[in-house]
């Protein structure tokens, strides 16, 4: 029997040592897992904010890119953020990503604690162009 779920990973990027993917695949439908904002390269959590809110974009990108898709695909970002301060951090890298007023993801944020040196965690689902075929 074929595998129903593909997994998406992010290379370099992980939640520790928990077996958790970055994000998965069913059909036509992309959720990802919770990213955080994790260098790649040094595997460590940025204590920069406007670094880890860079990466958090940057990993998204990744997940639906390797999915198949393209952040056109992106319809829900839920984010959660430490502190009501960083909220500017993330409408400037939201405007690079999504530069369109009128062809933006739904969006809703949550101001609440976060561990590991995390200041944003973000939940995303993307839609990607049905093809035939299965996965």
């Amino acid at each position: 029997m074929a595998k129903r779920r593909q997994v998406i990973d992010v290379p370099g990027v992980r939640h520790g040592t928990a077996p958790i993917p970055m994000g998965i695949r069913i059909g036509n439908m992309v959720y990802s897992s919770g990213i955080h904002g994790m260098d790649p390269e040094s595997g460590q959590m940025p204590e920069n904010a406007a670094r880890q809110v860079e990466l958090v974009f940057q990993h998204m990108r990744t997940i639906v890119e390797n999915a198949g898709g393209t952040t056109d695909d992106i319809a829900m970002v839920i984010f959660n953020l430490t502190d009501d301060d960083h909220r500017p951090l993330v409408h400037a890298e939201w405007i690079k990503m999504f530069p369109h007023d009128d062809d933006r993801p739904a969006r809703n944020t949550h101001i609440m604690p976060l561990g590991m040196g995390m200041i944003i965690h973000v939940l995303m689902t993307a839609v990607l162009e049905e093809r035939g075929g299965g996965l």
